[in-house]
């Protein structure tokens, strides 16, 4: 196949690791983004997210010439036959994917084709949007048998594996009613899977159902697992226990098992929230889907009563300790962050807060400002604290030095949301410690 140029519309999340990647696949890589202090920096080899290993490829493709960032978009159309749309799809007050930005760049680029062009949905998109981008790009074309194609190819990236995730991907979704446009993307794909992993060819509509299925399914796995967590502290059970058991089922799998307090990032609560809505707008009543909202919605706040009863019945004049911020480790994302979610708690209910995050403090300053105070390390996040709260499970925390960390707390308490210790060292160590799932009676 010829080496056309890739061009990648949107460099968030998904554009850079999708343009980075293709990059290093050995394909010649434009990236477009209408930011032209972001592009300046990109050109200068300043990455605007972290993700572990993207940086490596990032420079090394920059180098090389096979990547490149502009914000000419007619550029970037003309010269390029496989168009990626990575655009940003928030949801609306109703929880709806907001399509602007999609539809934007496609009304954009219809009369800037100059030949035969390939446009891919990367973005996660509603059922539909496939049919909705084909219309505006023909209404705005303005040219007669004007030659194109749109597929959907949604991305499977987890966060913090994102670069292995695309690199060697367990299967590839594209979905499309053209056979020109299915063979154009194997051949495009075909170096990343010569694992014998698979390429799925399916229509449109499916394609982009998979998606938001994968991620609902995801997401409900996981709340299911909060409340079994919930209901073990209420009977005595021990959540490791049971995920254990019934990890060991193959039909279950040990995957998304872990309970802790709830799920965030920038995928499972908008995608989430997407089905529903997209169920609703079709008559349907996804129940499943309410709840799974509801429940993470609770979850992400698991810890603020027993530690407000800790703390006498009230965060008034009190000082939390939180070490994590991201939704997850191994990434900057704070984005529906269960620590966020608690802050703004703990910030209404009268306490100050001093937090650290390996990776996230810049995004949280972002959006919290002067509000609560930002630590240099792990242990500088607990002076004058009353309290500790476990937020993000990052490596660092799993091994602090404990003398330390009782000498800095006022009380020795820690409020963990991700499990990372065992109850009964903690008791050893003198600590009240409350985990997700996890009720220890002393001697066990």
């Amino acid at each position: 196949m010829e080496n056309h140029f890739i061009a990648v519309i949107g460099t968030g999340y998904v554009g850079l690791v999708t343009g980075t990647c293709f990059a290093e696949m050995g394909y010649s890589v434009l990236c477009v983004d209408i930011d032209e202090a972001k592009v300046a920096k990109m050109r200068k080899g300043i990455m605007p997210i972290f993700e572990p290993g993207l940086n490596v490829l990032f420079d090394r493709n920059r180098k090389n010439g096979r990547l490149q960032f502009t914000t000419d978009l007619e550029k970037a159309v003309r010269e390029s036959t496989f168009i990626f749309l990575a655009l940003p799809t928030p949801p609306g007050a109703d929880g709806a994917a907001d399509l602007s930005y999609v539809l934007g760049v496609a009304k954009q680029i219809g009369p800037f084709f100059n030949g035969y062009k390939l446009i891919i949905n990367k973005s996660t998109v509603p059922v539909g949007t496939a049919d909705m981008v084909r219309e505006v790009i023909e209404q705005q074309g303005k040219r007669v048998g004007i030659d194109f194609d749109v597929v959907s190819n949604p991305e499977f990236l987890r966060e913090g594996v994102a670069v292995d995730d695309f690199l060697k991907p367990e299967r590839v979704v594209i979905g499309t009613s053209s056979p020109q446009a299915g063979e154009m993307m194997k051949q495009l794909y075909e170096p990343f899977v010569r694992n014998g992993n698979p390429i799925l060819i399916m229509d449109e509509r499916s394609s982009e159902m998979t998606k938001y299925a994968a991620n609902a399914f995801l997401a409900t796995k996981i709340t299911f697992m909060n409340e079994i967590a919930n209901l073990c502290e209420r009977v005595g059970a021990n959540v490791d226990a049971i995920r254990v058991g019934i990890g060991s089922d193959s039909r279950i799998g040990k995957q998304f098992l872990y309970a802790g307090i709830g799920y965030g990032g920038s995928c499972f609560p908008k995608d989430v929230q997407a089905l529903a809505q997209t169920s609703e707008q079709f008559g349907y009543r996804f129940k499943i889907l309410e709840a799974v909202l509801n429940v993470n919605e609770q979850q992400q706040l698991a810890l603020l009563p027993p530690m407000r009863s800790y703390l006498g019945g009230s965060f008034q004049g009190k000082r939390v300790a939180i070490w994590g911020l991201a939704f997850k480790a191994n990434t900057d994302d704070v984005r529906e962050a269960s620590a966020h979610a608690m802050i703004r708690q703990l910030l209404a209910g009268g306490a100050s807060v001093r937090v650290f995050d390996p990776e996230a403090i810049e995004t949280t300053r972002a959006v919290f400002g002067n509000q609560i105070t930002y630590a240099t390390d792990l242990y500088d996040a607990l002076e004058g604290g009353d309290v500790l709260a476990v937020c993000t499970e990052w490596n660092a925390f799993r091994k602090p030095n404990w003398e330390v960390v009782k000498g800095k707390l006022r009380f020795p308490a820690i409020f963990d949301g991700r499990n990372l210790y065992a109850p009964r060292q903690m008791e050893e160590l003198g600590f009240f410690y409350h985990s997700i799932g996890r009720p220890y009676r002393k001697g066990e």
